[in-house]
């Protein structure tokens, strides 16, 4: 019984301690409203079964797209979207994701929350946990050729990669509006690989 009742006390303890367990690595996943969308799906599924741990910001445009229940499901983690929403806990939730963060991933990035984040606008909840995060951010970009192309949207590129944020080049394939160009998000296991590789 006395041998019984020590195994469960270090049990206890160690579930309380996490000894013997090594703390999945966090990922933030920040997805915004491009027609790329769907493939984000599928990058929470490999990044779960690489065993980490996935929380999905999901700017308001992007919910126009996609439910964000579908996130919730395939992370099985809250799906986070509002500035204003009311957290769990008594935190303030953009720096509580902020601080957890191991990597910050922007896929599919949209030629919006790259100028946003060149220009330090802090406007929604994606863009308050990028400015606040000292995890590496990584940045997955998805758009019209012409829109990629653009020298604004390349000097706001160019400008994040300067100040280390890193960027996961677009591949050429049929866009939306039909054509084929270079913009298309990259594959989903480059991105993986990535995420990987910076951590």
């Amino acid at each position: 019984m006395r041998l019984r009742r020590a195994r469960y006390s270090l049990e206890r303890q160690k579930r309380k301690n996490n000894i013997g367990m090594p703390r999945q690595k966090a990922i933030i996943i920040g997805v915004t409203a491009s027609i790329a969308i769907y493939k984000a799906c599928d990058i929470v599924r490999r990044l779960k079964e690489e065993a980490f741990s996935v929380s999905v910001v999901m700017t308001q445009e992007a919910g126009a797209l996609i439910s964000p229940v579908v996130f919730q499901s395939l992370s099985q983690n809250k799906v986070y979207r509002g500035l204003f929403d009311s957290p769990d806990a008594w935190e303030i939730e953009h720096v509580s994701l902020a601080e957890k963060a191991d990597l910050v991933l922007v896929a599919p990035a949209t030629a919006n929350i790259i100028g946003k984040i060149a220009s330090g606008i802090c406007d929604d909840l994606l863009t308050c946990i990028i400015c606040a995060t000292k995890a590496p951010v990584l940045i997955s970009p998805a758009m019209n050729e012409n829109m990629y192309k653009n020298k604004i949207t390349q000097a706001n590129i160019g400008k994040l990669k300067a100040l280390g944020y890193r960027f996961i080049e677009p591949k050429k394939g049929r866009l939306a509006c039909g054509k084929i160009g270079l913009g298309c998000l990259a594959e989903v296991e480059a991105i993986v690989k990535e995420v990987k590789n910076n951590l």
